[in-house]
């Protein structure tokens, strides 16, 4: 898709997210929630929408309205649901969420806590879409801007440009590659992450879930009704005491910054030594987390062939391994997996 324009890129993205991530018929009400950056996208959505003979309306969220409502506002006040989203979401069949970069974590628009506190209606709002059988998308490009794309060392446009073309991966090819992961992803599954200069074994133990672009019923059913755009990733947690030995990290995107590389060691779950030629950044996550608290709790194994690396999506990209449950995700680009024994991917590529 060389030559194709960033406008037909949202009519596309849009038709799919519709058509297989939400599967949305003639009748249904479709609600497509915006901010500023994602107008031309959500336009295209709705008309989209109607097109199949859906019902649909849009929200729209005012990034200067809402930072200055998030400083000016009481403080209990700050990131709760009303009555009026309470009912939007119990008449909504499909859902599609374009965030604005405020709400990322390296946007300069609001501190940390600000930040925090505006989105605590997270929890709420993951269950009053599943008590209404929501279907719902989320577009990640919506996360980007300029203090992203300078993290990133890009320019925002390609980077939209790059995560809406990899949205429109085939959801069989990752759903095919799921398929063949989640049976050996079971509790008490003992795994093991190589690099060339390092090994860290633990087991799995806990929530299993995959991101494979669609929303079925069993979805619904657990709660899963809400899946990103691009997709594609299995992840499941790791029993918190179980970890052991070192493991190398590559470029690897934090609230503090690219870090190039770092070292991890491992004991009896729980990091007790690092090393990083970002040895600032990597202080301030550490400092952040608690010694007790700074456990590996979740791998996550990336399946979208059509996603690259250092787009701020790296956790979705084929072959990726992200690490997390220790104050950020740490990033394996080329590193191999085996369970029980056997290989799942081998120097960054799937088996």
């Amino acid at each position: 898709m060389p030559g194709t324009s960033l406008d037909q890129l949202y009519t596309k993205v849009a038709r799919k997210a519709l058509t297989e991530t939400l599967q949305v018929k003639k009748g249904d009400s479709v609600t497509v929630e915006t901010w500023d950056n994602g107008i031309p996208f959500a336009r295209r959505a709705l008309a989209e929408a109607r097109a199949i003979g859906c019902t649909g309306i849009m929200i729209y969220e005012d990034e200067k309205a809402y930072v200055e409502g998030v400083r000016r506002a009481p403080e209990d006040a700050v990131g709760v649901m009303g009555k009026n989203e309470y009912a939007l979401l119990s008449g909504t069949d499909a859902y599609i969420f374009i965030p604005g970069p405020a709400l990322g974590a390296h946007s300069k628009a609001l501190k940390p806590d600000e930040r925090d506190r505006s989105t605590r209606y997270n929890s709420s709002w993951y269950d009053a879409a599943q008590k209404a059988g929501l279907r719902g998308a989320r577009l990640s490009f919506g996360y980007v801007g300029n203090d992203l794309a300078k993290v990133l060392g890009k320019d925002v446009q390609d980077v939209v440009r790059a995560q809406l073309k990899a949205a429109l991966v085939d959801f069989g090819q990752i759903s095919r590659s799921a398929a063949k992961i989640v049976p050996r992803f079971v509790d008490g599954a003992k795994a093991e992450v190589r690099t060339a200069k390092s090994a860290l074994t633990f087991s799995l133990k806990g929530e299993l879930g995959v991101e494979d672009g669609r929303i079925d019923e069993e979805d619904k059913r657990t709660g899963n009704n809400m899946t990103y755009l691009p997709p594609g990733f299995v992840s499941k947690d790791v029993e918190p005491e179980s970890a052991n030995g070192s493991i190398v990290l590559t470029d690897t995107l934090t609230d503090y910054g690219v870090i190039p590389r770092a070292r991890l060691d491992f004991k009896d779950g729980r990091v007790v030594s690092w090393e990083s030629t970002a040895k600032a950044a990597m202080n301030k996550i550490f400092d952040s987390v608690p010694p007790e608290e700074r456990r590996l709790r979740a791998l996550i194994l990336g399946l979208n062939p059509e996603l690259g690396y250092g787009l701020g999506q790296d956790r979705f990209v084929q072959g990726a391994l992200n690490l997390g449950g220790f104050g950020f995700r740490g990033l394996v680009k080329k590193g191999t997996l085996k369970i029980d024994g056997s290989r799942v991917v081998t120097e960054g590529r799937l088996v």
